[in-house]
């Protein structure tokens, strides 16, 4: 058995795995920090992140990585700070007491309160803010899309379906309530999410615990096990669930697209890894980055 230890994560907490490259001392608070690196917070929570964080921990970057929460700690190679910012404080503290440089949001499309909590933190104190998005999913031909910019239009519009497949994360109480109705009406409804849903579900609505990446045929079999006559997505990107409006498009069913929530925007923003892992190493390379919260 080696020394890596599984550890479970902890609110308000900062951890550190066998592939950390930070110094268990500098997890102290009252530390003379002019002799710190200047160091990148990276918002995370998804693959790109992940992929990100190794890339520029490779580069010889220091960056603590954040995540609202989770059940393990992410294979990545630096220090992780899990449960929110609120607990120490507010972003802005966080940022001031961890003397962090410059703020990289690679958050995932629809987490627009955290992100538009990091542009006001940046600029608060003064650091730069960068955002990666990963790029949107784009209507090919034979698909039927549907786009939607409010959820409780997209909600309605469900009215009078005969099966749906909802994809597009945790639904809240209201919605339950109003999907209830629709059972009633003799709607049937099929629920997928990475983790238990938060409330309890209404009637016969079925759950499905599962996490990307899926394949085409395993989405192509559930349509047809389930019969459906709608999918409801979030326009997420990437390729980890792209296979479900595959699946759709193949066999001609209607997609319910909620379309991304609109964000502050900024000087620089990047759509591919690539891109935003060079811009970054080459702003703390070339001596760019100096700045921290006073």
């Amino acid at each position: 058995m080696t020394g890596k230890a599984i550890l479970l994560a902890q609110p308000g907490r900062l951890f550190m795995t066998d592939r950390s490259v930070a110094n268990e001392n500098r997890l102290m608070t009252g530390r003379d920090q002019s002799t710190d690196p200047k160091t990148l917070l990276l918002l995370g929570g998804t693959a790109d992140a992940r992929r990100l964080a190794g890339i520029l921990s490779a580069q010889g970057i220091k960056l603590i990585y954040s995540i609202a929460g989770l059940v393990r700690i992410p294979d990545v190679p630096c220090e992780v700070f899990s449960g929110g910012f609120s607990q120490v404080g507010g972003l802005p503290a966080f940022i001031n007491d961890r003397n962090i440089n410059a703020i990289l949001d690679v958050t995932h499309p629809y987490a627009s309160t955290m992100s538009e909590t990091a542009v006001q933190a940046a600029a608060a104190c003064k650091i730069p803010y960068w955002r990666f998005q990963r790029l949107a999913w784009m209507p090919q031909d034979g698909d039927d899309w549907t786009s939607f910019s409010d959820w409780n239009a997209l909600l309605q519009a469900l009215k009078g379906k005969k099966s749906v497949f909802l994809t597009a994360g945790q639904p809240d109480r209201e919605s339950l309530d109003t999907l209830a109705g629709y059972q009633q009406q003799g709607q049937r409804q099929l629920l997928r999410t990475a983790v238990y849903p938060h409330f309890e579900l209404p009637g016969t609505m079925k759950w499905v615990k599962a996490i990307g990446p899926f394949a085409v045929e395993e989405e192509r079999k559930m349509l047809q096990e389930h019969g459906i006559d709608v999918l409801v997505s979030k326009n997420s990107g990437g390729d980890s669930t792209v296979a479900k409006i595959t699946a759709a498009r193949e066999m001609g069913i209607p997609v319910y697209m909620l379309e991304r929530p609109v964000l502050t925007p900024v000087e620089y923003e990047f759509g591919e890894i690539a891109e935003a892992a060079s811009f970054v190493v080459g702003q703390f390379m070339s001596g760019q980055v100096t700045k921290h919260c006073e």
